[in-house]
C-alpha cells in the first residue's frame, strides 16, 4: 500500500475517532465537527509523523524521477543522443 494512502486512511481514521469520542458531548453538531478536524489535524501532526514522512520521501523520488525522464526527454529531442546522466554532461 502507498504511503500516501495510508496516510490519508489514517487522517481519516484519527478525524472519524475523534467524530465518535466527541458524539456523546452536548453541542452543536458544526462544532462537533470543527472540533474533531482541529483535533484531528493536531494529532495526525504527532502521530502521523513516521507515514508523513514516508510519503513525502516517495513524493520526492517521484519528483525526481520526472526530473530526470524530462532532460533525458529533452536531451534526445535536441538532438544529444548521449545516455549519459545530466549531471555528468554538466561537469564536462
Amino acid at each position: 500500500m502507498s504511503a500516501a494512502v495510508k496516510y490519508t486512511l489514517g487522517r481519516i481514521g484519527l478525524f472519524v475517532g475523534v467524530l465518535a469520542a466527541l458524539w456523546f458531548v452536548e453541542m452543536s453538531m458544526f462544532l462537533r465537527l470543527m472540533l474533531a478536524l482541529i483535533s484531528s489535524a493536531a494529532l495526525s501532526f504527532v502521530l502521523l509523523r513516521g507515514w508523513r514522512d514516508e510519503m513525502a520521501g516517495e513524493m520526492a523520488e517521484a519528483s525526481d524521477r520526472r526530473r530526470a525522464e524530462k532532460e533525458r526527454l529533452r536531451s534526445a529531442l535536441a538532438g544529444d543522443d548521449r545516455s549519459e546522466p545530466a549531471e555528468q554532461r554538466r561537469e564536462e
